[in-house]
């Protein structure tokens, strides 16, 4: 594989009646809770793993605008702080977010450059809720599961 994409994976059903290795992977891909997501890029381990929680998560390709809006507004650093542009400025060598988000974009950058920045972003329920089919069914067939390809971005923006 050597197209390198930023892949966003969204925890999108719970933890009942959940066998123990998927809960395990969830755990590895820091995904916790309902409506958690995380940004990844698609190298093989991680697809490995989001395959095996396919039925748990709706993920696809993340465009940099939506990740630069989850950045500003769902971003967390540690002690539940907000994370700012000041920050940025005062922690690291980028001296805005655009910046910062075109970096990561062109994997020049990670997310743990930012010292303290949580890795996971807590998401609210999407606004007018999940598609038709429900949180059960894959979302080709209508529903909310599986992969949805560059349609990811539109469901996070209704959940930021």
């Amino acid at each position: 594989m050597t197209d390198k994409k930023r892949i966003v994976v969204v925890r999108v059903r719970g933890k009942v009646h959940i066998r123990k290795d998927i809960e395990d992977t969830m755990k590895f891909l820091n995904l916790t809770r309902v409506n958690h997501c995380v940004v990844i890029d698609n190298r093989e381990e991680y697809m490995g793993m989001i395959k095996k929680v396919n039925d748990f998560v709706t993920w696809g390709e993340i465009s940099p605008e939506i990740f630069e809006k989850l950045l500003e507004n769902r971003g967390r650093l540690k002690g539940n702080m907000s994370f700012t542009i000041d920050y940025l400025k005062k922690n690291t060598r980028y001296k805005s977010i655009k910046k910062f988000v075109d970096d990561f974009a062109k994997f020049k950058a990670e997310l743990k450059d930012v010292p303290g920045l949580k890795p996971v972003f807590r998401l609210n329920p999407p606004g007018k809720g999940y598609e038709r089919g429900g949180i059960k069914h894959p979302y080709s067939t209508g529903g909310a599961l599986g992969y949805r390809g560059e349609k990811i971005n539109e469901l996070l923006r209704r959940m930021i």
